[in-house]
C-alpha cells in the first residue's frame, strides 16, 4: 500500500513539472500554440500535454484563444502576478524607482534579473522622448550581451560564472567570439566600480548603464538601468551614473545590505 501511494505521488510530481513546463514554454514564446505543438517543443506525449492543457484550462492558467484550438497564459494568472507585486516589496520599490529615473533623466528605465541562465527585462518604464527606446520585458537574451549581465553573475566564483553561461552564449550579436577570460575581467571590474556602461550589443546606436541592488549578503539580485542614445549617454554619464546609484543604494539598504558601495557613483 505504501508503495503504491508513492507512486501516486511520484505521478502527480511528474505532472505539476510538465504542468509548469507547459506555462514556462508559453511565457517564452509569447504566442498562443496547439497542445501538439507545445508537446513537440518540449519533447512531451501528446496524450499528457492535452490533459494538462485541459486541467489548466478549467483552472484559468490557460485560455483558449483563435478559435482553433491554440491556448496561452489564462487570465487567472494576471490575478496571481497582481498579488505577486503587491506582496513583493522589491518589485514594488523598483517600480517607484523606475518613475523616478525616467523623470529625472527622460531616460528609459528598467530592473533587470537573471532567469535560469540568462538574462532578462523585469520591469520598464520608457522616457521622454520624441523617439522610443525600450525593451520587451520578458525576453530572454545571453548574459554577455548585456551591460547588467556583468553585476548580476558578479558574486559568483570564476567557475561558477563558466557553468552557468553556455558557451554559445559568448559569441556575440555580430557572430564574433567574447572570449570568457575577457568577460569574466570585466565582471570582477564591475564588481570593484560598483557599475558597468557601454556601449549597447544590441542596439548600436544606444548605450548603457547598470548599477546593481544587493541583498543582505552581499549578491547582486537585480540591476537599475538606463538605456540612453549613445551621444546623451556619454554626455551625461556622470550624472546618470549618479541618479542609478543613489536609486540602487536606497533599495538595497531596505534589503538589509549597508555598506558604503552603495554610494559609488562614476567617481568612485
Amino acid at each position: 500500500m505504501a508503495e503504491g501511494s508513492g507512486d501516486s505521488v511520484a505521478r502527480r510530481t511528474r505532472g505539476l513539472d510538465r504542468a509548469f513546463e507547459i506555462l514556462e514554454f508559453l511565457r517564452v514564446k509569447r504566442q498562443p500554440m496547439r497542445p501538439n505543438e507545445i508537446a513537440s517543443e518540449i519533447g512531451a506525449p501528446r496524450s499528457s500535454v492535452y490533459e494538462l492543457v485541459n486541467l489548466l484550462i478549467s483552472h484559468g492558467m490557460l485560455d483558449y484563444q483563435g478559435g482553433d484550438g491554440r491556448v496561452f497564459l489564462g487570465r487567472r494568472l494576471y490575478f496571481l502576478g497582481t498579488a505577486y507585486a503587491e506582496q513583493f516589496d522589491l518589485m514594488r520599490e523598483c517600480d517607484r524607482m523606475l518613475v523616478r529615473l525616467a523623470e529625472e533623466t527622460r531616460e528609459t528605465a528598467q530592473m533587470c534579473l537573471l532567469e535560469g541562465r540568462k538574462y532578462t527585462v523585469a520591469m520598464m518604464r520608457e522616457g521622454i522622448r520624441p523617439f522610443r527606446i525600450s525593451a520587451n520585458v520578458g525576453e530572454l537574451v545571453p548574459i554577455p550581451w548585456t551591460a547588467s549581465g556583468r553585476l548580476l553573475v558578479s558574486h559568483l566564483t570564476d567557475q561558477e560564472i563558466l557553468d552557468l553561461i553556455p558557451e554559445e552564449d559568448f559569441v556575440r550579436p555580430n557572430g564574433a567570439l567574447f572570449p570568457p577570460a575577457d568577460f569574466i575581467a570585466q565582471v570582477r571590474q564591475a564588481g570593484r566600480d560598483g557599475y558597468f556602461t557601454f556601449n549597447s550589443e544590441v542596439e548600436n546606436f544606444t548605450h548603457c548603464f547598470a548599477v546593481p541592488i544587493h541583498q543582505a549578503d552581499g549578491a547582486c539580485i537585480a540591476t537599475l538601468c538606463l538605456v540612453a542614445p549613445r551621444e546623451d549617454g556619454l554626455r551625461n554619464r556622470e550624472t546618470y551614473l549618479q541618479a542609478l546609484s543613489t536609486a540602487a543604494g536606497e533599495i538595497s539598504e531596505k534589503l538589509g545590505f549597508h555598506t558604503d558601495r552603495t554610494k559609488r557613483s562614476a567617481a568612485g
